[in-house]
């Protein structure tokens, strides 16, 4: 059920309710839930919490656990806060925002109550759809792994953008492992628990081994972007060089023609100065020597 007002409690058994879905609840809302379950609902700010401890502990009444769900944006992905009290056989969701796997199952609930006995195998379905969309999420983002690496061996133009939407895309990755391992420790905490129903231990078994093939996956994908970054990396080097050794062959075949030029450009008596064919002669020597240049160039493979 998705219920939050004191009206819609007043008339219902605790032991009657399955699933209590308050998305983006006020504090009058909050209240009526705990009154009515006789347990505390966490904050915002409790859910987002970073240690262990926070992040799922147990009760004699109920278990608390917080995790988060990943929300794809068109370039970078955020993570979004959940918080799950299981209290008997009744689940409390709380979000701030609407969650594609909670609205999918909310649909499934309504039209197959029977399938759902209990708030345990509502949260092990939500888990389950959470997983599949993360999934979902590395597939694409390997293939977008795939596209830059095509466009790499294609010798793409490859520049500061290109670089930036690389170290966009490591991010991404970072996030997705981060959000995936959050999920392995929920689970193991709730496999370790006393609490839940055993019949579903081999659903929260199934799901566990999925979690650790997403994070191998996961891994991997961060791995090839690191591998992807030190490819391109190496491009814009080899350009550069490549840039500075043309700059660097330009100075050295003008150097003996600046030389010369130096000489006859002093006012001194020398050589051929006064032959009116004598600039001929001395255009023909610069060409000597930029050519002999350019041999030992080739020869020592240096070009």
């Amino acid at each position: 059920m998705v219920s939050k007002s004191e009206t819609d409690f007043a008339v219902l058994d605790p032991k009657d309710v399955l699933w209590v879905d308050l998305l983006d609840p006020n504090g009058e809302e909050k209240h009526a839930t705990e009154d009515f379950l006789d347990t505390e609902i966490q904050s915002r700010a409790q859910a987002e919490e970073i240690e262990s401890s926070s992040r799922y502990f147990e009760t004699e009444k109920a278990i608390f656990a917080n995790t988060n769900f990943l929300l794809p944006g068109p370039e970078e992905y955020a993570m979004e806060a959940v918080s799950f009290t299981l209290v008997k056989s009744s689940l409390v969701t709380v979000r701030e925002v609407p969650l594609r796997s909670i609205t999918e199952l909310q649909r499934k609930v309504y039209a197959m109550p029977k399938l759902f006995p209990t708030g345990y195998s509502i949260l092990v379905s939500i888990l389950d759809q959470r997983v599949d969309l993360d999934a979902d999420m590395i597939e694409l983002m390997s293939k977008e792994i795939a596209q830059y690496s095509k466009r790499i061996n294609q010798k793409e133009d490859i520049n500061e953008e290109f670089l930036l939407d690389i170290n966009q895309l490591q991010e991404n990755a970072m996030i997705v492992r981060e959000n995936i391992v959050d999920k392995q420790r929920l689970i193991s905490s709730l496999i370790k628990s006393d609490k839940y129903p055993k019949d579903l231990e081999s659903r929260f078994q199934i799901l566990l081994q999925d979690v650790v093939s997403l994070i191998n996956h996961a891994n991997f994908s961060f791995e090839r972007l690191e591998y992807l970054q030190n490819t391109v990396l190496g491009l814009i080097n080899l350009d550069q060089n490549n840039i500075m050794k043309i700059f660097t062959l330009v100075s050295v075949l003008l150097m003996p023609a600046t030389l010369i030029t130096g000489f006859y450009g002093m006012n001194v008596e020398l050589p051929m100065a006064l032959l009116s064919y004598a600039w001929i002669i001395i255009v023909l020597i610069m060409l000597v020597v930029v050519v002999a240049i350019l041999l030992i160039f080739k020869r020592k493979k240096m070009l």
